[in-house]
């Protein structure tokens, strides 16, 4: 047994910080790989060049965030206290041994003061993942997109209730309309009244209770929302709705509410993608709406959509045994009955209904309909023909192995970023700073990602230099 001398623990010794850091440090790494330059040019406007005492380096303190999230560590006063003692997060700041670290409070009156209010973290993303195209690493010629839900800094016990209306407003009902009234007209319908429209000369509508809903609210941070799925635990929490590329590159991500669904989210995301020009978008099935559809087919993109089981009741008929004659505009059903068009409703449904006397007396009305008038109703969307597109798609040959990517990519880079960057829950309160801590995040995905494959070529390439010149050596002799 071998007893450790503890008493030299004051010895002097001339080391410098270039030595204490490891080679193969991940900070090391990214410090050679990402330029963060660019920091300056973003926040210029942000400082003044004559007045004022002088502050501290923009890129130290926007370094310091970057080591918190790189590492996953809890709190900014925990990042300085990390800061302190590590000697690599301090040649990372370019801070000696004996400079003094920056409070943890310094970086929250600056974010107050200067950054509150911009998109500098979403800029600080986008200029890192241009740093990641210009080495031709990211390929977004398809891109793979969903959300994952962050736990909020909110006491599911302290919120309030408040009246909302049912329906909120959705990005395609202009649009929906138009093509609702316009369906109506060709059946030799009346075009329906817009309920919102206000007429001058009429009174405003007065407030129906019955097209109101209670919605909880959290009293700590209001901008979250009530998120319940499956097994999880009611909590209040964030959707983060992101894209990849089949790399794992992150591409864009868009911060919203925990109760939204994601097919309400999507165009956020979308408008940031579509300037990539992606040729094909690939989503599970909360996107699987004929909306969402059609908006990537008129664009030129292939949409790429999972089987989507018929949540039809046990024992009765699914609606694929319901035949949709094109031709005639109706549907025939399994006892060869004829369902015609009735109505399109408000929601952009055709209805198609039977005739009651001949399902009174059919075999198969068990299996039918439950109704009281003895009257099935089957509906089809006025854009259904793009969702036929969609199916189409995916019966074609490849389309089930590029679908299968999403658990290696997108599923993948949001299983990292929770277990090891603290993405699980947030301590920051309000969408604007939970924006600023996934922006973050995820621009430190893309640097780690970056900096071990540059590392990687580059001792790739030393090796085979040194082999081609003990080779070149051995020929001479």
């Amino acid at each position: 047994m071998i007893t450790k001398n503890t008493s030299n623990k004051e010895q002097i010794q001339m080391v410098s910080l270039e030595q204490l850091v490891p080679k193969d440090h991940i900070l090391r790494k990214i410090d050679d790989t990402i330029d963060f330059s660019f920091i300056y040019d973003l926040v210029e406007d942000k400082y003044s060049s004559d007045t004022g005492r002088p502050s501290i380096d923009p890129v130290i303190l926007i370094k310091i965030p970057i080591i918190q999230y790189m590492f996953g560590i809890k709190s900014m006063r925990q990042t300085i206290r990390e800061i302190e003692v590590n000697v690599a997060y301090r040649w990372f700041l370019g801070l000696d041994f004996f400079d003094p670290v920056p409070h943890f409070s310094t970086f929250g009156k600056n974010y107050k003061r200067r950054f509150e209010g911009t998109d500098l973290f979403e800029q600080i993303f986008s200029n890192v993942l241009m740093q990641c195209m210009n080495k031709n690493l990211v390929d977004t010629s398809t891109v793979f997109v969903d959300s994952t839900h962050v736990k909020a800094a909110a006491n599911r016990k302290k919120a309030k209730k408040i009246l909302v209306a049912k329906k909120a407003a959705r990005f395609y009902d202009d649009q929906l309309s138009k093509e609702i009234n316009s369906d109506r007209e060709k059946h030799g319908k009346k075009s329906l009244k817009d309920k919102n429209k206000d007429d001058d000369d009429v009174d405003p509508p007065s407030i129906d209770c019955s097209e109101l809903k209670e919605k909880k609210v959290s009293t700590t941070d209001p901008e979250s929302g009530w998120f319940h799925k499956g097994e999880h635990k009611e909590v209040f929490a964030y959707a983060i709705e992101a894209a990849c590329d089949k790399h794992g590159w992150l591409l864009g991500y868009t911060v919203h509410p925990g109760n939204e669904h994601d097919s309400k989210t999507f165009p956020a995301i979308y408008e940031k993608i579509k300037k990539l020009k992606p040729e094909i978008i690939v989503a599970d099935a909360g996107y699987k709406t004929p909306a969402i559809a059609r908006m990537l087919i008129d664009d030129g993109i292939r949409p790429i959509f999972p089987y989507k089981a018929p949540m039809t009741k046990k024992g009765f008929f699914r609606k694929y045994e319901y035949v949709y004659d094109e031709y005639y505009d109706c549907y025939i059903c399994p006892n060869n009955k004829i369902l015609k068009y009735s109505t399109t409703n408000r929601d952009g449904y055709r209805e198609y209904k039977s005739n009651p006397v001949n399902c009174s007396s059919c075999p198969y009305i068990s299996q039918c309909t439950q109704s009281k008038n003895h009257q099935k109703v089957v509906t089809r969307h006025v854009w259904q023909e793009y969702m036929d597109i969609c199916e189409d798609i995916r019966h074609t040959r490849g389309t089930k192995s590029i679908y299968d990517l999403r658990k290696e990519t997108i599923e993948r880079v949001f299983g990292v970023a929770k277990e090891n960057h603290s993405m699980r829950y947030t301590q920051q309160i309000g969408k604007e700073k939970m924006a600023m801590k996934i922006g973050l995040t995820f621009a430190c995905l893309n640097m780690k990602k970056l900096a071990k494959i540059l590392t990687k070529k580059s001792k790739k390439h030393c090796d085979f230099s040194t082999i081609f010149s003990f080779f070149r050596l051995s020929f001479s002799f």
